[in-house]
């Protein structure tokens, strides 16, 4: 879901770097899923009640700096599809949006990182260690290494600004 928010240009630059890319060597694997959920029809279902299709929209209301880091982090990071709890239909609890989710993946809102100062959480996602000497899961790490680690100073600030504005919400249930 949060991938129909990338506005066509960022998708044809995307397209065209992994064009760019040698192929893997490694056939493509088949899935391993339960047979229930092999059933591509309830997606249709699914696709009705989660889905919203579209490209990330400016908010008017907000400054330039914020819509950028709501686009990095709500499109091209798509950081609520682990920070974000979800329901028993696996449909994201938008009213819970980047609150995180017991066991899984924490808090982004300012209810969190309000004990972290800008440089604390900048230097957090590029480097992968928080202030008390810390490191992330192994995914997190992944997407500090592979993605935030090479974010544009001007793009970090604006991702540290979005998460800053967003509503302090409580952490989640123990």
């Amino acid at each position: 879901p949060s991938f129909t928010l990338i506005v066509d240009s960022d998708l044809r630059d995307l397209w065209a770097y992994l064009r760019s890319l040698e192929p893997a060597s490694r056939a493509s694997q088949e899935h391993e899923l339960p047979f229930y959920l092999r059933w591509r029809f309830l997606l249709v279902f699914w696709k009705w009640l989660f889905f919203e299709q579209g490209p990330f929209v400016a908010d008017s209301a907000r400054s330039a700096q914020l819509n950028r880091g709501a686009y990095l982090t709500r499109a091209l990071g798509h950081c609520g599809e682990c920070h974000t709890p979800r329901n028993f239909l696996g449909g994201a609890k938008q009213d819970r949006f980047l609150a995180g989710e017991k066991d899984v993946a924490p808090n982004l809102t300012p209810t969190r990182l309000k004990s972290w100062a800008d440089a604390h959480l900048k230097g957090f996602l590029t480097t992968g260690l928080n202030p008390e000497g810390d490191v992330p899961a192994k995914e997190m790490g992944e997407v500090i290494a592979n993605t935030t680690s090479k974010l544009a100073p001007q793009d970090l600030d604006a991702v540290v600004a979005y998460l800053r504005s967003l509503p302090p919400l409580p952490e989640p249930a123990k």
